[in-house]
């Protein structure tokens, strides 16, 4: 999931720089060009967040429930009891398939308890779709 976000980035934030670099070299002057460093400043401060962000991430299945752990500077912790899941589903958008990963999204009864599980590979996040989905038939109050 890290190069994927690092590839989101830089293919964000470096076409910026150009392009203000460009823009204001144009119309303002070669002085107002150095602004064409704040996204490259940018890019490099979010290289390291993004690992920091990456490495955050944690779930854990228990006896009763899933436990989604995630966050840097404000900590989320998530639990899912399994009866309560209602839906578990696997996907994959074009980037996310081209590095070769998959989403596992919980879904319950209230919204708010929705939970996530990104960076996953496929095999892994089919893996704990079924069995997250046996758990929940096997507690009967949700799947």
């Amino acid at each position: 999931m890290l190069p994927m976000r690092r590839f989101v980035l830089l293919s964000t934030l470096l076409p910026l720089a150009v392009a203000t670099g460009v823009l204001l070299g144009l119309f303002a002057g070669p002085g107002w060009a150095a602004f064409a460093l704040l996204p490259l400043a940018f890019a490099a401060w979010g290289w390291g967040a993004l690992r920091r962000n990456w490495r955050s991430w944690r779930y854990a299945e228990r006896v009763d429930d899933l436990l989604i752990s995630r966050g840097v500077l404000w900590r989320e912790l998530t639990v899912v009891p399994y009866g309560r899941m209602q839906l578990v589903e696997v996907t994959s958008g074009p980037l996310e398939r081209r590095y070769g990963l998959a989403r596992l999204q919980l879904h319950t009864a209230a919204a708010t308890t929705d939970a996530t599980i990104p960076g996953l590979s496929p095999e892994e996040a089919e893996r704990l779709r079924d069995r997250l989905t046996e758990l929940g038939e096997a507690r009967s109050a949700g799947l």
